[in-house]
Order: structure tokens, then C-alpha cells, then sequence
């Protein structure tokens, strides 16, 4: 690895979590690279295998070499790194506390809400009535952490004030994923609702769906270069997590 050119993150396509620690790259502002992976294909490879053998992303590899994986792995490295305090808050402080929650309940319970109507959508030898119990589980549980989240929310522009979070971030990665399963009527959660669209309209997630969709971007220059899958694997070898 070149430690000169950042970090590099391997983001999945399509609709990847991953884009949500890509805009929070891009609002930390320090150098990184990017590899994208296709979660179809070329993540089910041996080779990616020996990366992450639990064959998922997002999956960082830093200047020296380490491999981390796990998207709260990752927010809290960049929480460790990010001493200008533009993403996250002074350890310690109740804001700090706040950040943690947040991040713990999107990685998990929000997050996790939509398993069952992705297991519906790639279980292939699941007869009709099978995916659709599926399904039919998956709105619950999301319509359930989407009621629970609205909730937590104060009133506030974003979930932990007046600027965007790692917490924001982790946010959007995921939140898009109920238009594309269909599971809730958003109308139904305003404050989801005007989140949602203050992050789209965001100059740094509009570049990371960017690079999610193999289009050209224009970031915050933050983002050094893509790095092919194959030289990624390539250089790490068997340095595994």
C-alpha cells in the first residue's frame, strides 16, 4: 500500500451500506481511496474471501496494512482520527455518549430490520409463500425501528444537531433501503423523512452514490484515487479479518 495515498475503503454495489462511510470520508476531508465491489459477483470470489471471510462490506484497509471490517469498526476509527471534531464530538462528552447510541442502534436493530427482505430477495430455492412471510416480517420489523428512530429524534436538522454526523452518515448508507423493498410509507415518519432528503441533497452523499453507480464525480478532493479490487487483494494477501 501507498500510505502517502490514504486509506482505501472497499464499498459495495449496489445500494451498498458502504455509501454511508463514503460521505463520511468525504465530510471528514482527509485523504482515502476507494475500491468498489460488486456484492454480486466479485465479493463470493475466494480471493475476496480471504479478505473478509464473512463475504460482506464495507472493509477498510489502512496505510499499513490492517484490514478492519464491520461499518461501526470503521466509524470509530474515523471517530479516532478526527481530532478537527467535524464528524463526531469530544470523547467523553454526553454528545460523545449521544453519537454512540445512535450509531450502535442504526448498525444494529435498524439496520438488521431489513435481513428478512433481503434473505426474500436472494433465496432462490424459498417457494412464493416462503419470501413472502419473509417480507411480510421485514415491514414489521422495519416500520418498528423506523417508528422507534422517529422517536429518538429531536428537531433538530440533523440527528445529533445542527451538522452532520458519523451517525447522519451510517444513516443514509441504510435509510434508502426501504424505497428499494418497498417497506414503509415514508410520509409516515416526517422527521425521517426531512432527514433523508437534507442528507440526499448533500454534495457528499450525492458523490458517494456517485462512485456507488461507476459514474464520474466530483468530491471534496478528499478522495485521492480508485484502486482496482484486483490490486486491493492483490497487496493485502492474506491479511484477513
Amino acid at each position: 500500500m501507498n500510505p502517502t495515498s490514504g486509506p482505501i475503503l472497499a464499498a459495495g454495489f449496489p445500494l451498498g451500506s458502504s455509501a454511508g462511510l463514503v460521505t463520511a470520508f468525504e465530510w471528514l476531508g482527509q485523504p482515502y481511496r476507494i475500491t468498489r465491489v460488486d456484492m454480486l459477483g466479485e465479493m463470493r470470489s475466494d480471493a475476496y474471501k480471504r479478505l473478509n471471510g464473512r463475504v460482506e462490506t464495507p472493509v477498510l484497509i489502512t496505510e499499513a496494512g490492517q484490514v478492519i471490517t464491520e461499518t461501526m469498526a470503521i466509524a470509530l476509527w474515523l471517530e479516532a482520527r478526527d481530532t478537527e471534531r467535524r464528524i463526531s464530538f469530544e470523547p467523553g462528552t454526553r454528545q460523545a455518549d449521544r453519537l454512540h447510541q445512535y450509531l450502535a442502534f442504526l448498525n444494529t436493530g435498524f439496520t438488521g430490520a431489513f435481513y428478512p427482505m433481503w434473505v426474500a430477495l436472494e433465496a432462490q430455492e424459498a417457494t412464493e409463500g416462503e419470501k413472502e412471510t419473509l417480507r411480510k416480517f421485514g415491514r414489521q420489523f422495519v416500520a418498528l425501528r423506523h417508528a422507534q428512530l422517529e422517536a429518538m429524534m429531536g428537531d433538530s436538522d440533523y440527528l445529533l444537531g445542527d451538522r452532520p454526523t458519523l451517525a447522519d452518515a451510517v444513516f443514509a448508507g441504510v435509510a434508502r433501503w426501504a424505497d428499494f423493498h418497498q417497506a414503509i410509507e415514508p410520509r409516515d415518519y416526517p422527521r425521517i423523512l426531512e432527514l433523508r432528503r437534507r442528507i440526499e441533497a448533500d454534495p457528499a452523499f450525492r458523490f458517494a452514490l456517485a462512485i456507488e453507480d461507476g459514474k464520474p464525480a466530483i468530491g471534496s478532493g478528499a478522495m485521492t484515487g480508485l484502486v482496482p479490487l484486483e490490486q486491493v487483494l492483490r497487496d493485502t494477501g492474506g491479511a484477513a479479518a
